[in-house]
């Protein structure tokens, strides 16, 4: 019955993903593109399926359960870019099922991962679809459904729980977790349309400023051409694109709390907003010096200006590209795809394992070297004045854990396929932490179309783990979920 209960809400997420669909479908009316045909039979398709799961399954409807959060989470994180695909197979020739569902987890889960190629050459619609799912998905699509469903009720607590990002959970900006969604949602809101006016200031037509705008405030890292943001040339679009990865790299709540405040302090105040800052201005530093110095570019200011792109672009798992960073010496590339791990702040868009579990981290590790040198002593691990507790410190070395060990298994699990070890190793790190590109057969001069279908399933499977920060899906596969 619990499951038959959650199918009913994920018939009301494919509804609400089948309308999405208008938005390609206008772009593919407007532009009288090739794609029409796919878009209508993909959201009728969709639209039936939705509203026959939740139909056939409205007489088991009741409030959600603590566990039913991560069920309904899980099932719709799998389910929905399945639905995503249905368009990509019918509208681009050749495109497998294996790669179409890639595609679309990729833009689902902000990855920025493709297996496509000829992305100039494909009609309008198409890209936008695989943009604009990346704009959902961004933030969430869950959500999103919170924000706009509070018949949820409290069961609304259980999905904002599986689906936010970070090891402090029960934070909340208003009293009710709908409100505490919308406000979230229109935070995002502004920057997109901010985002999409500044693009179109700096020389981007209509359609790639909407495009470039989702993929952008998302950190998801899609284009609608093969040679990304190089594809102008333009130091404008490049620093616009710069800005306002920042600022989507920075916890959503703390705009809504300065705006509140009417006073930015609250954003400055903020520990992980400022150690996120700190620790990019000291990458871009080291990597500028370390370019010229090693003579990758004829002159420092065309090292700077790849260097601040590149930098930004990976450490906020965006995945934008302008110049193939591959060819760097080895250690560039490296540190700032180790860099995409964690940069990013708890409660933005990005990836990783969050700048504030790195700083958990750090400070447990401090705590226990004092406490070698004084096992007496009573030393909290304190963060932005304020003590965290035992229990969350659990849940972040939990997490940490497990990200080792996924890390590790993925990475054999594509070694054992016949991939060399810098690809193995750099796509699992791409895709865990939905940053897109890596290095070697995956780096940012390619793409993952070459992988086998094995690799590619193994990819998708990567990044729908990251997206949920892995202990919400992991948690499904254990025996004690599903005991009553």
């Amino acid at each position: 019955m619990g499951t038959l209960a959650v199918v009913a809400l994920v018939g009301r997420m494919v509804v609400l993903f089948a309308l999405l669909m208008l938005v390609p479908l206008a772009f593919a009316f407007g532009g009288h593109d090739a794609a029409q045909p796919a878009f209508v039979d993909a959201l009728l398709v969709t639209l039936g399926c939705g509203l026959a799961m939740s139909l056939l399954t409205r007489r088991f409807r009741r409030e959600l359960q603590p566990r039913d959060g991560f069920v309904l989470v899980g099932m719709t994180w799998a389910l929905l870019p399945a639905f995503g695909a249905l368009p990509l197979v019918l509208a681009v020739p050749g495109l497998s099922l294996t790669d179409a569902y890639f595609e679309a987890m990729s833009g689902f889960t902000a990855t920025g991962a493709t297996a496509l190629s000829g992305l100039d050459a494909l009609p309008l619609s198409v890209n936008v679809w695989r943009c604009f799912m990346m704009w959902v998905g961004g933030l969430g699509i869950i959500v999103l459904a919170v924000a706009i469903l509070p018949m949820l009720g409290v069961g609304g607590t259980q999905l904002f729980k599986a689906e936010t990002t970070g090891p402090v959970k029960d934070q909340k900006l208003t009293p009710r977790i709908a409100d505490t969604a919308r406000a979230i949602w229109v935070a995002y809101g502004l920057l997109s349309v901010a985002c999409f006016g500044a693009y179109r200031w700096a020389g981007m037509s209509w359609a790639d400023a909407f495009m470039h705008m989702n993929t952008t405030v998302s950190l998801g890292g899609f284009s609608s051409h093969d040679a990304s943001l190089g594809h102008w040339n333009s130091l404008a679009i490049e620093s616009v694109a710069v800005v306002f990865m920042l600022l989507s790299g920075v916890n959503l709540q703390l705009y809504f709390a300065s705006w509140r405040a009417r006073s930015p302090v609250p954003l400055w105040r903020n520990t992980e907003a400022r150690a996120f800052i700190g620790v990019l201005a000291g990458s871009i530093a080291l990597i500028s010096v370390y370019l010229s110095a090693q003579g990758a570019h004829p002159d420092f200011l065309l090292a700077l200006r790849h260097t601040v792109f590149h930098v930004v672009s990976v450490a906020t798992t965006t995945g934008y590209a302008t110049y193939d960073y591959a060819q760097w010496p080895l250690f560039a590339p490296l540190w700032i795809i180790m860099l995409g791990c964690f940069a990013t702040c708890a409660g933005s868009t990005g990836g990783g394992i969050k700048m504030v579990r790195l700083l958990l981290l750090l400070e447990q590790a401090r705590r226990e070297m004092v406490r070698i040198v004084h096992p007496n002593v009573i030393n909290p691990v304190v963060l932005g004045g304020r003590v965290v507790s035992d229990r969350v410190m659990q849940g972040v070395i939990a997490f940490m854990m497990a990200y080792g060990a996924t890390l590790i298994g993925l990475t054999l699990l594509l070694l054992f396929s016949g991939l060399d070890v810098v690809t193995a190793f750099t796509a699992v790190i791409a895709c865990v932490n939905n940053i897109g590109p890596g290095l070697g057969e995956v780096g940012p001069a390619v793409n993952y179309g070459g992988l086998s279908d094995f690799q590619t399933w193994v990819c998708t499977f990567a990044m729908m783990l990251g997206r949920l920060e892995l202990l919400s899906v992991l948690v499904l596969f254990t025996p004690a979920f599903w005991r009553k």
